[in-house]
């Protein structure tokens, strides 16, 4: 990959032992961003509707199994 014109410009600026402009750079310009959202109810609700949680009536499709010999 080719470099560009203004990073020749950095990279000559530091052999000559001038100050580097990529050393004043702000540290949010590394930063990630990007809005974080929770989960929404409807959300939450999709990933729990097929696991096998304990209902109320007791049948929630789990069963015991005792085998004697």
């Amino acid at each position: 990959m080719a470099k560009s014109s203004a990073k020749k410009h950095r990279d000559k600026l530091a052999r000559e032992g001038r100050r580097n402009p990529e050393a004043g750079r702000s540290p949010f310009a590394f930063a990630d961003m990007r809005t974080r959202k929770t989960k929404t109810k409807q959300e939450i609700k999709y990933l729990i509707k097929h696991k096998n949680r304990i209902s109320a009536g007791g049948d929630d499709g789990s069963f015991y199994l005792y085998i004697t010999s």
